[in-house]
């Protein structure tokens, strides 16, 4: 998997490249394809938005299904936190759509 990273207007953290591959590798545990991860940073520069000011956005791209989540908050990493929480949920979804679970009623079944 594939993860890219985009800073727009934004000077990012030393360590935040670590914490993102850290997470999104977390996300391997599901069976779903992903080929590409981009991670887009953005910081807006007017002060009325303060605790609104950084705005992080996930796509996913590849073979497997299209997932986007974004988040708004006071940094990146609060930001980064928000987006990874719904980006799972998402990926959990199409996980949980993917089992193969065949419940039958007993009267279906053969007397054995």
């Amino acid at each position: 998997m594939e993860i890219i990273i985009h800073a727009r207007n934004a000077a990012l953290a030393e360590d935040f490249k670590e914490i993102v591959l850290e997470k999104l590798d977390s996300i391997k545990r599901f069976k779903v394809k992903i080929d590409r991860i981009e991670l887009e940073v953005l910081h807006e520069g007017n002060p009325r938005l303060g605790k609104k000011s950084h705005k992080v956005i996930l796509t996913s791209r590849g073979s497997g299904p299209l997932l986007r989540s974004e988040s708004s908050d006071f940094n990146d990493l609060a930001a980064f936190d928000g987006a990874i929480k719904n980006f799972e949920l998402q990926i959990r979804k199409v996980h949980e759509k993917s089992k193969d679970i065949k419940r039958g009623s007993i009267r279906n079944k053969p007397a054995g």
